[in-house]
């Protein structure tokens, strides 16, 4: 078993053993800061490829398992899809990491997950003597590969500071209040991201068939009241050249404003224009698939 650590007391890169576990987009840059800044980094992926070649290009060590890696570690950071995948490698199946982690280690949640779940996760971690913090990202692949994202962290204050110089490397450090806090701010985050893509591709959209420029129109909205994240940094990236390769999946967005919504219902709040961008998100994913690029979804709004 890895040895047991006193979790209010901040990580120190020169003895904590770290494991990452998903090696995706975000997931390998943020991994790789780790390791520049001088952690001991274990990682995991399913994609057994993805772990060989992050080895090769960053250095680190490849997980056997997930229970080996918990015997090896005591600080976990999850980069996966959503909550129902990390609660699987946690705690579920014949090789999960609880299996491995010592009392007195701690989980880091980086994914988006769903509050309520994540919640539900931490009481579960808890009775074995496990930390879990929520340290969802904002801030895309190009944050993630500048070590620029904006990482809301939410858990038992403590043991937030604790984990604090871990989560240093990879972006500036935003604390969200009590354990799932971080992830319903993540998710609301995301609906208003994903609202704002969406008025703005059907503002250019009008603006096109009235005789307007697309590029002038991103131009004018962008030194105006109306410009957004994704005027500012997707439409002339990935939507005008057609490229919608921006690195975050349109399923994946579908799946925050989701969350969003249900934070939304757990505090009874109606959030009517929450509801009509789900709808219209639920609507591109049933058309357009929900591996296609988010950027994407001006495909469904309309085009010429």
């Amino acid at each position: 078993m890895a040895q047991t650590t006193n979790t209010h007391r901040p990580l120190d890169p020169k003895t904590a053993k770290v494991g990452f576990i998903g090696i995706g987009n975000m997931g390998e840059p943020m991994a790789a800061h780790l390791i520049k800044a001088g952690w001991d980094v274990q990682v995991y992926d399913t994609d057994a490829d993805k772990v060989r070649r992050f080895t090769a290009a960053h250095g680190g060590s490849a997980a056997a398992g997930l229970e080996a890696m918990g015997q090896r570690s005591n600080a976990i950071v999850t980069m996966l899809p959503d909550g129902h995948i990390v609660r699987k490698v946690v705690l579920e199946g014949a090789d999960c990491l609880a299996k491995g982690l010592a009392r007195g280690s701690v989980i880091i949640d980086m994914s988006s997950s769903a509050p309520v779940g994540t919640r539900e996760l931490g009481a579960e971690l808890a009775e074995r003597g496990i930390g879990l913090v929520d340290a969802p990202v904002s801030g895309g692949v190009k944050g993630a590969v500048n070590a620029a994202l904006t990482i809301m962290v939410g858990g038992d204050g403590a043991l937030v500071q604790a984990v604090d110089p871990l989560l240093a490397p990879m972006g500036k450090r935003f604390q969200a209040g009590s354990l799932g806090s971080a992830h319903a701010v993540k998710v609301l985050n995301n609906y208003v991201s994903a609202a704002g893509l969406a008025a703005a591709a059907e503002a250019v959209l009008i603006a096109r068939r009235f005789g307007v420029d697309p590029q002038t129109v991103i131009n004018i909205i962008n030194a105006s009241s109306g410009r957004n994240n994704s005027t500012e940094n997707k439409f002339a990236q990935f939507i005008l050249n057609r490229k919608f390769s921006s690195g975050f999946s349109l399923g994946l967005m579908a799946k925050d404003i989701g969350l969003a919504m249900e934070v939304a219902k757990a505090c009874k709040v109606e959030a009517e224009l929450g509801h009509a961008c789900l709808a219209l998100w639920k609507e591109a994913e049933t058309e357009l698939g929900g591996k296609v690029d988010h950027t994407e979804v001006v495909r469904h709004i309309g085009e010429d």
